[in-house]
Parts: C-alpha cells; sequence; structure tokens
C-alpha cells in the first residue's frame, strides 16, 4: 500500500468555503460497488435510495467553541484549542504558538473573566490547562468561535455557530462536525422515518485528528488520536434488529462507521453496547462488519478518512467516484456535496 495511491488533484474551486444556502441544497454521488456503477442524484432525493426495514445511524455529537483566544502575562497572544476534558477536571488542548504556553504560564481572556494555568506539556502543541478563575463555559460562549476545519480560509462568521452542526446534535464534546449529517433537515429525516426507514443515535466526539494528514510513507504507520464513542444498548440492538430482518445498516459518516467497528471490536465481532476511547483505523483491505452502505462527504486527499471510504467501495472505484465528482464539479469536504457508498 502506497501513500500516492490516496491522493488526487483538486481544482481550488470545488472547496466549498462557506455552508450551502439550504441544507438539502447538495448534490449526492450514488456509488453502486455491486456493479460498479456511479450515478448523480440530490441530496434531497436519498430516500429513492434507501429502503424500509433500512437503519440509518447518525452521530449526536455536538460541536463545541473551542477556539479560544487568550493572553500571557506579558500580553502576547494564544490561540487555544479545546480538545477533551481530562478526568481530574483539567483540559487537553493544542497551543498556537505552543512554545508561548509553557508549564506554568497563565493564560487569560481579553476580559479577565477566565484564567487558565498550563499544568503539562505534550507533543505537537498539546498541552494540558486547568482553570483557576472563572467559568470556562461561560467564557465559551461569550469568547469561543467554532473551529472550522483549516481549509476554510477564512473567520468563522455568526452563521457558523448553528450551521456547522447537524439538526441532530445534541451532546456535546466534539471539535469538528460529523459532516455527512450537515445536509439533513428535520423534513428529511422525518419523511425517512415515514417510509419505513429507523433512525438510530450513536455518539462519537470528533477530534482535531480528523484533519490531520498521513505522513508516514506507509500509512499503516499512522498513529490514530484517541477519540469518545458510545453505543448504547438500545442503539445496538436497533441495528441488529433491522439487520436480521433484511434491512441494512447505512452509516452517516466515516464517524458513525468507526463507533459501530469500535463497538464490533470491543465485543468479539459482534455489535454490542460499547463506550470508551478508540484508535480505531480502518483502511484497505478491511471487512465491515455492521456497516451495510455508508453516506459520506469528499475528503482531504491522504487522510485516514479517506483510506476508510476506499476499504468500503474498494480504492479503483474509490478513486473513480471521486475522478468523477471533480469533473462534475461537486464541491468538497466539510460544506460540500454528499456520497452515498450502497
Amino acid at each position: 500500500m502506497k501513500l500516492e495511491d490516496f491522493d488526487y488533484e483538486l481544482p481550488p474551486t470545488l472547496i466549498a468555503q462557506r455552508p450551502p444556502a439550504r441544507r438539502d441544497d447538495a448534490l449526492l454521488l450514488v456509488v453502486e460497488r455491486a456493479r460498479a456503477v456511479l450515478r448523480d442524484e440530490s441530496f434531497a432525493n436519498l430516500g429513492r435510495w434507501l429502503n424500509a426495514g433500512d437503519a440509518l445511524a447518525i452521530n449526536e455529537t455536538r460541536v463545541i467553541a473551542a477556539r479560544l483566544d487568550t493572553r500571557r502575562r506579558s500580553g502576547g497572544r494564544v490561540e487555544l484549542l479545546l480538545v477533551r476534558p481530562e478526568p481530574d477536571g483539567a483540559w487537553r488542548v493544542l497551543a498556537r504558538p505552543a512554545k508561548k504556553a509553557a508549564r506554568g504560564e497563565t493564560l487569560t481572556t481579553a476580559d479577565g473573566c477566565l484564567a487558565l494555568d498550563v499544568v503539562a506539556e505534550g507533543e505537537e502543541g498539546e498541552r494540558v490547562v486547568r482553570v483557576v478563575r472563572g467559568d470556562l463555559r461561560a467564557a465559551l460562549d461569550a469568547h469561543g468561535e467554532v473551529p472550522l476545519p483549516p481549509y476554510i480560509h477564512r473567520a468563522p462568521g455568526p452563521e457558523d455557530r448553528e450551521r456547522y452542526q447537524t439538526v441532530f446534535a445534541r451532546v456535546e464534546g466534539a471539535v469538528a462536525a460529523p459532516t455527512a449529517g450537515l445536509h439533513f433537515t428535520p423534513e428529511i429525516l422525518g419523511a425517512l422515518e415515514k417510509s419505513g426507514i429507523a433512525i438510530v443515535r450513536i455518539v462519537l466526539h470528533v477530534g482535531p485528528g480528523t484533519f490531520r494528514p498521513i505522513s508516514a510513507s506507509d500509512p499503516r504507520e499512522h498513529s490514530m488520536d484517541e477519540e469518545w464513542f458510545e453505543v448504547s444498548d438500545a442503539s445496538a440492538r436497533a441495528l441488529r434488529d433491522a439487520r436480521a430482518r433484511g434491512g441494512r445498516v447505512v452509516a452517516v459518516g466515516t464517524t458513525v462507521a468507526r463507533a459501530l467497528e469500535s463497538a464490533c471490536e470491543a465485543n468479539a465481532g459482534v455489535l454490542e453496547p460499547a463506550r470508551g476511547w478508540t484508535r480505531k483505523f480502518i483502511l484497505p483491505p478491511y471487512r465491515f462488519q455492521t456497516v451495510d452502505a455508508l453516506l459520506t462527504n469528499f475528503h482531504l486527499p491522504r487522510t485516514t478518512l479517506l483510506l476508510l471510504v476506499a476499504a468500503f467501495a474498494g480504492a479503483d472505484l474509490m478513486r473513480r467516484a471521486y475522478a468523477h465528482a471533480v469533473e462534475e464539479r461537486y464541491r468538497f469536504y466539510s460544506y460540500g456535496d454528499a456520497m452515498l457508498i450502497v
């Protein structure tokens, strides 16, 4: 396996920088694996490709306003990206510039309402901070910004606060949206349920590693970041029941696929309830244990997300699909169009 096999050229004009006017205003590339056929569709017509008895597994994680501007004692600026809470109440963060956030430094917001002590240092800008004054949640509500992906070259605007959330986002903890779900509206979900498709909810809190390119020449040497996931007993049972009745498990996004496969891995290959930290890395060749169809966006080259899609669709068919999407001017990445692999 070579890393360059998972690369492609993308005209900058196809990178979606702003959210579409409507959530369902997206193209949908349908990839039929059995016949190796590509079909151009509208996301609003997703229901045509799902069957009564299928189960749509969605990720209920909610993005927090995790990017926070702080100042050192000297007045120098340090930008923090909150990654996850620690068991003792501290927070793991990414600091930029990291060298200005040394252990023992105190960082405060511009209005002084929040103060954080840097209590530990890690690699690649990782720090552990502890609140010593103020309320972190209130500071994020007042001063935090939605951490838009690095390829969106603009400051987040007011529209991003809610638009960079799925309509089913409920459990706070992500620093990036599960973007395959961004196209859904309550109306689309309601229509799918009325047609006999079960909506099943799981959680995986997307971390900053989702945008991190693979740097190792052999992708198998890449180290995944930990992400928290939870598949409840009710959700596992609903998905098993759907399959037992002849329906398909349709994973909305690579995050859902990883959570479900992590739950299987934790339970000797059977989809049972599971929760905890996962470093599950899915790359070709891989046999999916519980995912029958995958709804996803178009991902950055040389990323773990793209390798997961290649593992599910097959590398050759994935390359054909991406070449077709470029030719037909599909919009790529978080605010872009969607692909359904069946």
